[in-house]
C-alpha cells in the first residue's frame, strides 16, 4: 500500500503540463503582502476537457523551522465542458489558474499541489526570503 506522499509527482512546469507553476516574489519585507499566482498548463496547455482536466489546486506556506505548513487556499475547478447534453457540449471550461496573498514575518517555502483526473497528484515549491 502506498502512502499519499509517495503519489505526488514533481517536474519542471516548463516541460510538464501537469506541474503547478508558482509565480511569487523571491523576497518581501516583513508583513508585506505576498502575491502568489499558481497555474497548471502555463507553458504547455492542459486540455481541461470533460474526460481530462485539473480538478483542484491547493496553495501552502511552510515557514522555515515550522512544524506544519499553513494552507493558504484550496481552489476547485468544476466546469469542464459538460452539460445535460453530455461531455464537452458546453462552451464553459475552467482555467486552472488562481491568485491569493498572505503576510509573513518569516522566510519559508510556498508549495502548490494540483490534481489531474487522469494523471494524479502534482506538486511544486519555491523559496521566499523575508528582509
Amino acid at each position: 500500500m502506498s502512502s499519499l506522499k509517495d503519489l505526488y509527482q514533481e517536474a519542471d512546469w516548463k516541460k510538464e503540463k501537469h506541474a503547478p507553476a508558482i509565480e511569487a516574489p523571491e523576497t518581501v519585507a516583513k508583513g508585506e503582502p505576498v502575491q502568489v499566482a499558481v497555474s497548471v498548463g502555463r507553458e504547455i496547455p492542459h486540455p481541461n476537457t470533460t474526460p481530462h482536466h485539473i480538478r483542484w489546486i491547493e496553495v501552502y506556506f511552510q515557514p522555515d523551522g515550522g512544524k506544519f505548513p499553513f494552507q493558504l487556499g484550496r481552489f476547485d475547478f468544476t466546469a469542464h465542458g459538460e452539460s445535460p447534453d453530455g461531455p464537452d457540449t458546453s462552451t464553459v471550461y475552467a482555467n486552472p489558474s488562481v491568485q491569493c496573498s498572505f503576510k509573513t514575518d518569516k522566510p519559508g517555502t510556498i508549495m502548490a499541489t494540483s490534481y489531474c483526473n487522469i494523471h494524479g497528484l502534482w506538486e511544486s515549491s519555491r523559496k521566499l526570503a523575508v528582509r
